[in-house]
This record gives C-alpha cells, sequence and structure tokens, in this order.
C-alpha cells in the first residue's frame, strides 16, 4: 500500500521525531556525554598542568625554602652506569659530563655562594689513596662536600681517609666496604652528623646486580652557611 502525499510527511515526521527522542535518551545528559566520547574516539585530553607534574630543581618533588641548595645524589650502578650529582638544577658530576669514574666521585661546593669549586673521582680499586687525601687535606671551613661512589669505593680507603670523611659528618665510612653503594653530602666544620648519607652493602643475598647492591638515590634543600666572621 503507497502513503499519498499527506500521509508520508505524516509518517516522515513521525519517524524523524522518533530518532530524535531515541538519541536523545541515549546520548543526552552526563551519561550520554561519555556515550558520544565512547562512538566517537574522543577523550577529555589534559590540560597541561595536569599532564606534566610540576618540577623543581634537581627532579625534587618540592621547592626548597630560600637560602637552601637543592641537591641530588645518585650512585653508580654496578661498573656499567655512573653516577651523577645535582646541585640547583646543574649537573656537576656525570657521564654525560665525562668527568666520572671507578671509585669516589667528589664535588665540592661553597657552602656561603653555592659555587661549585672542583669535582674529581678517586680510584679505590687501583689508585692511590694518596690522590684522595691531598685532596681531602685542605679543604677550607664551610666547604660542603658532595660524595656518589661507583663500583668499588672503599679498597684503598685507609685510617685516615676513613677519619677525614668522618670529620665531614660521615657515620657509614666507617664501615664502607668492597663495591658497596655509598652518596653523602657533608661539610668541613659540621658541628653534628650529616643527614645525608645512605650506604648499600655488597652481599651476595640481597645484591640487586651481580656482585653489586643496587644503585642509591638521595635529594634534598641544604642550607647555605652565614658567612664566616673575618
Amino acid at each position: 500500500m503507497r502513503l499519498t502525499g499527506p500521509l508520508r510527511a505524516v509518517a516522515v515526521l513521525l519517524l524523524v521525531g522518533l530518532t530524535w527522542l531515541l538519541a536523545n535518551t541515549l546520548f543526552g545528559g552526563e551519561s550520554g556525554s561519555s556515550v558520544r566520547h565512547f562512538f566517537s574516539g574522543a577523550s577529555e585530553e589534559p590540560t597541561p598542568a595536569e599532564s606534566r607534574p610540576r618540577r623543581y630543581k634537581c627532579g625534587l618533588s618540592a621547592p626548597c625554602p630560600p637560602k637552601h641548595l637543592a641537591f641530588r645524589l645518585v650512585s653508580g650502578a654496578a661498573n656499567v652506569i655512573g653516577p651523577k650529582i645535582c646541585l640547583e638544577d646543574k649537573m656537576l658530576v656525570s657521564s654525560v659530563k665525562n668527568n666520572v669514574g671507578r671509585g669516589l666521585n667528589v664535588a665540592l661546593v661553597n657552602g656561603v655562594t653555592g659555587e661549585l669549586l672542583d669535582t674529581k673521582n678517586f680510584d679505590m680499586w687501583a689508585g692511590d689513596v694518596s690522590d684522595l687525601l691531598k685532596f681531602l687535606r685542605p679543604i677550607h671551613e664551610g666547604t660542603l662536600v658532595f660524595v656518589a661512589s661507583y663500583d668499588d669505593p672503599a679498597t684503598k680507603l685507609n685510617d685516615e681517609s676513613r677519619r677525614l670523611f668522618e670529620e665531614l659528618g660521615s657515620t657509614a665510612v666507617k664501615e664502607l666496604a668492597f663495591r658497596d653503594s655509598w652518596v653523602f653530602v657533608g661539610a668541613k666544620g659540621i658541628e653534628n652528623k650529616s643527614p645525608f648519607e645512605q650506604r648499600m652493602k655488597n652481599s651476595k643475598s640481597s645484591n640487586k646486580y651481580e656482585g653489586w647492591p643496587e644503585s642509591l638515590e638521595m635529594d634534598g634543600c641544604i642550607p647555605l652557611r652565614a658567612p664566616l666572621e673575618a
């Protein structure tokens, strides 16, 4: 049976109305919004602030207070990945800078201004501990000392070198042994033991790598010292 012109128009209007009602039911409101996104393949894009967590100096999760230095230390991983020393968002020591080596990697920083004074590495497996002693003995009052180990930090350490690190605030250096992981921040003239130190013992039962413990990572904020009185 064929619909005449008026009846056909009525039927088309009814069909359009029913289609609109069905679409509104499926896609209307809050639930409809998610359905529309599902069918369209669209998703709510996070804002730039949501997609990128805020980054502070040296990757810290929060900013340091005024007159404090932000730092991050990472010891070497086995004898493959070199250590890192970051201060105030500047990489002082890293493989990329090509200034790391087996043993102890040390950075000296002016504790009043935050200025980098020197960086050196000392081979504690096949090197000469006298080089380390010559480096540590003349350190001036107020100098910050950053240390990150790589491979073996301890075989060549002697009583004097351990004592010098103790005077900088270390407590772990007494027990530091072959292939231990060690990160440390001390200062010449520190009155108490440094709160910035970690040591991971080399142990066959717990080593992450074959023959080496896992790498250590430590960060924090160090207060600048007041200028020394003349």
